[in-house]
């Protein structure tokens, strides 16, 4: 089993940047596809962008799509999301995770590894 580790959250003011990022140990990260998730108080974590295991393509929420990127360095084991542009409504928990679907997921219960979150918090 992987396990995730999530680091790189903080506050900052809106229309600045963050970049997260996610170490992997255990099995090697190229052999699973990643995501992004968050959840903010009071809501449902939601899917914020994915990347097939390739890492060749990636998707992600109409929400953050234009300022959010995913990557990943499978030299480092470690997968990022850049975030630009940030908005007071980007502020939650954010969630690396992995999955053995190929393609990745929009979809929470498919993956079965999950980091432990790191907060971003966006001040108007």
């Amino acid at each position: 089993q992987v396990q995730l580790v999530e680091s790189g959250g903080g506050l900052v003011q809106a229309g600045g940047s963050l970049r997260l990022s996610c170490f992997a140990s255990g099995p090697t990260i190229a052999t699973y596809a990643k995501g992004w998730f968050r959840q903010a108080p009071g809501k449902e974590r939601e899917f914020v962008a994915a990347m097939h295991r390739s890492g060749y393509f990636s998707y992600y929420a109409d929400s953050v799509k234009g300022r959010f990127t995913i990557s990943g360095d499978n030299a480092k084991n470690t997968v990022y999301l850049q975030m630009n542009s940030l908005k007071p409504e980007d502020t939650a928990v954010y969630y690396c995770a992995a999955t053995t679907k190929i393609d990745g997921s929009r979809i929470m219960n498919d993956y079965h590894n999950w980091g432990q979150g790191t907060q971003v918090t966006v001040s108007s």
